[in-house]
């Protein structure tokens, strides 16, 4: 079920409002967790099974852990956890991958599965094995209730495409959090905001990238079309679904951490990072990266953690060589970047530093966005004019002025100019009365888009 569409807005939100404030405090958790599970079964029958079973797996590890703490079965535990969770994980994404591969390596002829991907699966997975580790570090207590860990692993404002939230962050909440009218307002807004992204912008930038990458009659425009649009919509899709987990985990009390920091308006790849999806980006860092040395130690070895840490985060994004590729792209960048690179953007002015993110970021997408090596040539070789095509033609610039106003609102509210134009008003009196007209005025235009829409994908949830 998809946050943007009339069948959750309209039924599955409000019927779960309605049990959830009218249920007495002991009961709250139990509703938020069976309203989870149908939500997720909505969309993947079978596979609830999954997240039942993974939610039972870590709920006696931890409990393991936490009892024999400081022991060698601790230990046992928190390794026995991980395998398993991993396994399923890289069953279900990657067991055709490596047979595919393994094919055509020992011209062997083993028989691909064929198995849809559980929706989520590597977020909750994420999620799953940080609370153990956490356990396991003393970073956090074990959830003496499995109805509490379930509600925790299975919440469904950030169940199927983040962001991925530690335990820890909300560990006290789990039980003891506060509903007030201010969170209830901030929460609605803060969804009616992300819905305004995915709806409105990333819908249609991306009917424009299929567009521009689907055109007969191909130009370097087009190309350049196809490689802008989709990289704003990525942004705009992914940060929105953010915005409405975290409006809506703030309605049920619970507090997620951002997600996205205007990641365009940074002068490095490495501000980019820190800006975008910032709880995978923290999760790798905080259990892969660390503990493998970071920093620490040679430049050798540092140079290797870099490598691991940025291969796995492509590997996560999807079982195709296009992402692994995506993710040592990154790390190369960051490599060159922290070596060389640093010292010179610092002397550059700003205005190159941006320059050298969005060109750098603009690539990264084409490479994520074509899963054929062949399709991510032939697409850099059509933006910098290496294919027999002209540079404009009139398909192009009809498409490039008739999208030319939501790219313009786009580009602008990638920034934080909105934001500041924002709180500059909320000071005067009138905003009171303008910004609920607002918001009713924002949901209706979504309502009527929605009725009428055929085109409304989460790019995330392949992920």
């Amino acid at each position: 079920m998809l946050f943007s569409s009339i069948s959750f807005i309209y039924y599955f939100l409000p019927l779960v409002f309605i049990l959830y404030f009218l249920s007495p405090k002991r009961y709250k958790n139990m509703v938020l967790l069976v309203s989870s599970l149908l939500f997720y079964f909505f969309g993947e029958p079978i596979y609830t099974s999954i997240l039942i079973f993974s939610t039972i797996v870590d709920f006696v590890h931890s409990l393991l852990i936490e009892k024999y703490r400081g022991q060698k079965l601790a230990k046992i535990a928190l390794v026995s956890s991980i395998v398993i969770n991993v396994s399923i994980l890289g069953f279900f994404k990657y067991y055709d991958f490596f047979i595919e591969n393994i094919n055509i390596l020992l011209q062997t002829d083993f028989e691909l599965l064929g198995l849809s991907l559980p929706i989520g699966i590597s977020f909750f997975t994420f999620q799953t094995m940080s609370y153990t580790i956490d356990v396991y570090r003393g970073e956090a207590r074990a959830q003496k209730s499995i109805f509490g860990l379930g509600t925790y692993i299975a919440l469904f404002p950030q169940l199927i495409a983040g962001p991925i939230v530690r335990y820890k962050t909300i560990a006290e909440e789990i039980n003891n959090r506060e509903h007030s009218y201010d969170n209830f307002a901030y929460g609605i807004k803060r969804f009616v905001v992300g819905l305004c992204k995915k709806v409105l912008i990333a819908n249609a930038l991306g009917e424009l990238s299929v567009i521009a990458t689907g055109a007969n009659n191909m130009s370097v425009l087009f190309y350049w079309i196809g490689a802008i649009s989709f990289s704003i919509q990525i942004y705009f899709d992914f940060s929105g679904y953010s915005d409405m987990a975290i409006g809506l985990g703030r309605i049920f009390g619970f507090h997620f951490l951002e997600n996205f920091n205007y990641p365009y308006v940074s002068k490095s790849i490495s501000e980019f990072w820190s800006r975008w999806h910032i709880s995978l980006g923290s999760w790798f860092k905080d259990y892969v990266y660390v503990p493998l040395g970071g920093n620490r130690g040679s430049k050798l070895k540092w140079i290797r953690n870099i490598f691991i840490v940025w291969f796995l985060t492509g590997f996560w994004h999807g079982a195709s060589w296009n992402f692994v590729i995506w993710g040592l792209y990154f790390g190369m960048i960051l490599f060159f970047e922290k070596l060389y690179l640093r010292k010179i953007l610092e002397r550059v002015p700003s205005i190159f530093q941006h320059a050298y993110v969005l060109f750098v970021v603009l690539i990264s997408f084409v490479i994520f966005n074509n899963e054929s090596l062949i399709d991510i040539a032939i697409y850099l070789k059509g933006m910098f004019g290496l294919l027999d095509i002209p540079v404009v033609n009139q398909e192009s610039l009809y498409y490039l002025k008739s999208y030319s106003t939501i790219i313009i609102i786009s580009i602008v509210g990638a920034t934080p100019f909105v934001k500041k134009c924002y709180l500059r008003l909320s000071n005067h009196n009138f905003i009171n009365i303008a910004e609920p007209l607002t918001y009713i005025a924002l949901i209706l235009i979504i309502t009527g888009y929605l009725v009428d829409a055929s085109f409304n994908p989460f790019l995330y949830f392949r992920f």
